[in-house]
């Protein structure tokens, strides 16, 4: 199958044959490389060649043909941190903090990730599985060609494993790019409150062997903060979790300065996300790691928590990538095209830095950076056609308008 893209007003995250960026990191994400007037080939949903306009070979025979009218063309987005599969919406506490509750009150009071993990056991895997594929299915229309999710809402065996197998039935018919994450880490039930030794041993002795039997999951992951797990039990679960092959990821620095971050660089990370409080300390400590701040604006946005300090970050010689954390307490939306315009608009990022962060660096933080992220010959052909726009810059600036003219997934591996 052949499709070719024609008149594409300018053809962003282009790289060359011989000069892939696989992570794009400080001044460097100041710069988008694009092709204007420019067309693309698809065949068998890869990438095959690109160019502009004018030096078009006529000569080859297509299966399909799309005129982007105008339209720019991009990566999809790589959403690398999200929340997606829950059994319900929670917007009463949204209205308990309208009323003056904060997060921490909220969750003191059962409230939080303990009410979503109290909705969800109640929840068959099959309501569960129907619930996220209508997600799924929505963030694709809105751009998004690859997705994490985590668990985390099961807070037992039974829960988490429940979690773990309806995103391997996402993966099994859904033609996004899905990586699953164990989070049975997220925070203390109710039982175990008093008793975190108690849930460790649970997450380490029973859960971890079953779901490494099982293939449930590639990666591992710990709420490292003040009233969840701290830095000494984030280690003994990363640790536990390494010993079966999953690599860390971190909840970090969400709420304070928690030390989730040094102990996710100890780890040697895939990532450590939220970062909303930062210090000097903190970001030496990122400069010597390879691990990929992931900054989650949605979050802040929406619980009113003060912003990631992104400029910090870049201006250090950092890479940053944009997620959604999409979930049904501090962020209910999967758009990231609304992550694209926070990013801009309250933390300062240019749109060329923002639009990096939410393909090539979104793809390195979840290890698909070598087939998506960037067009690039060979990589997959998970695409956005934009309606006519005037420039990149107007992506994050019109944030009330869906821009979106077409979303192309591959589906081939």
């Amino acid at each position: 199958m052949r499709i070719f893209i024609s008149n594409i007003k300018s053809l962003l995250q282009t790289e060359d044959k011989d000069n892939s960026r696989l992570l794009v990191r400080g001044g460097d994400m100041k710069t988008l490389p694009s092709i204007d007037n420019a067309w693309l080939l698809i065949e068998d949903g890869l990438i095959k060649d690109f160019g502009d306009m004018s030096s078009l070979d006529t000569s080859f025979n297509v299966d399909q043909e799309i005129d982007a009218k105008g339209g720019m063309v991009l990566p999809a987005w790589c959403d690398s941190h999200t929340h997606l599969v829950f059994a319900h919406s929670r917007e009463y506490e949204f209205i308990d903090r309208i009323n003056g509750l904060s997060y921490e009150e909220i969750a003191q009071r059962g409230g939080g990730i303990l009410n979503s993990a109290k909705k969800l056991n109640a929840a068959g895997e099959d309501e569960l599985f129907e619930l996220a594929m209508q997600r799924l299915d929505e963030v694709k229309s809105l751009g998004t060609g690859a997705i994490e999710i985590k668990s985390g809402y099961g807070l037992c065996t039974e829960g988490e494993l429940k979690m773990l197998r309806v995103i391997r039935r996402l993966k099994e018919h859904s033609d996004l790019t899905i990586k699953a994450t164990f989070l049975a880490g997220h925070a203390y039930p109710l039982e175990y409150r008093e008793n975190h030794e108690g849930f460790i041993k649970l997450i380490i002795d029973d859960m971890l062997p079953k779901v490494a039997d099982e293939h449930l999951a590639e990666y591992i992951d710990v709420f490292c903060e003040k009233g969840f797990f701290s830095v000494d039990e984030t280690d003994r679960i990363l640790e536990a979790g390494a010993k079966y092959g999953l690599k860390p990821k971190v909840h970090a620095n969400q709420l304070y300065n928690s030390g989730g971050m040094q102990v996710g660089v100890k780890h040697h990370a895939i990532s450590v996300d939220h970062l909303e409080t930062m210090d000097e300390e903190e970001i030496e400590c990122l400069k010597h790691s390879n691990t990929i701040p992931t900054l989650l604006p949605g979050a802040a946005f929406f619980l009113a928590m003060h912003y990631q300090p992104a400029r910090k970050i870049i201006d250090a010689g950092l890479p940053v990538a944009l997620a959604t954390d999409y979930n049904p307490g501090s962020c209910p939306s999967g758009n990231m095209n609304f992550i694209l315009s926070l990013a801009c608009s309250q933390m300062r990022m240019t749109p060329e830095e923002a639009i990096n962060a939410c393909t090539i660096n979104g793809a390195a933080a979840m290890e698909v950076n070598d087939s998506l992220g960037s067009i690039k010959i060979g990589k997959k052909a998970n695409l956005i056609i934009t309606k006519p726009i005037p420039s990149v810059a107007y992506l994050p600036y019109a944030f009330g308008t869906n821009l979106i003219e077409k979303v192309i997934i591959s589906l081939k591996a």
